[in-house]
């Protein structure tokens, strides 16, 4: 047993837990240069994440995926925090690593899509958001997104059919779809709200 690599895994876990976590990190580094280990590096990538250090936390998903290839919703963190540094075309290429590891991880579909948009690619958005909102039915903001994604693709009988399923379990959001979309045709498909 590596009785050094506990006691600092240990020792940064507590400190995480404590909500010190600039010691923290330091002891997980400290375990990692010990053992490179995928649970240190999560921590890592996380918590420099979670302190918007974007660019460090990069690194450590690129190398919990160096040890753990596989990893699904490691690419998914990876392309958020590749989205936060405004890196949209490697965002996507994270997010579908992800869907193709995972086709289930309806997060990632909806990461793609916002990453397709951000580049202005709305049609590649407006796929990914469909399958978000098909594995989350009822995530009222993919099918936001969708509604916008084709707005922006030209795309307005796609527009009315994203409205109509969104009146259905979300008429504010339906409502403010309609408003964002400039399509005041579709009003009359939003229902009188008291809200």
């Amino acid at each position: 047993m590596d009785f050094e690599y506990w006691r600092h895994y240990a020792r940064a876990w507590l400190l995480h837990f404590f909500g010190r976590e600039e010691p923290a990190f330091a002891e997980f580094e400290t375990a990692y240069r010990m053992r490179p280990t995928v649970e240190a590096a999560l921590h890592l990538a996380f918590l420099a994440a979670r302190g918007k250090r974007f660019d460090i936390s990069e690194r450590w998903y690129l190398e919990v995926l160096r040890l753990s290839p596989e990893d699904a919703d490691s690419y998914f963190n990876l392309g958020f925090v590749r989205q936060e540094m405004g890196k949209s075309r490697e965002a996507v290429e994270s997010f579908d690593n992800a869907t193709r590891l995972k086709p289930s991880l309806d997060r990632a579909w909806y990461g793609a899509g916002l990453a397709h948009a951000r580049l202005g690619e709305h049609e590649l958005a407006a796929a990914a958001f469909t399958k978000a909102a098909e594995l989350q039915p009822l995530n009222g903001e993919a099918y936001y997104q969708l509604g916008m994604a084709w707005h922006h693709a030209n795309a307005p009988e796609q527009v009315t059919d994203t409205v109509k399923r969104l009146v259905e379990f979300d008429p504010q959001r339906a409502r403010k779809l309609v408003h964002d979309a400039e399509r005041a045709d579709l009003r009359h498909l939003i229902p009188n709200m008291p809200f």
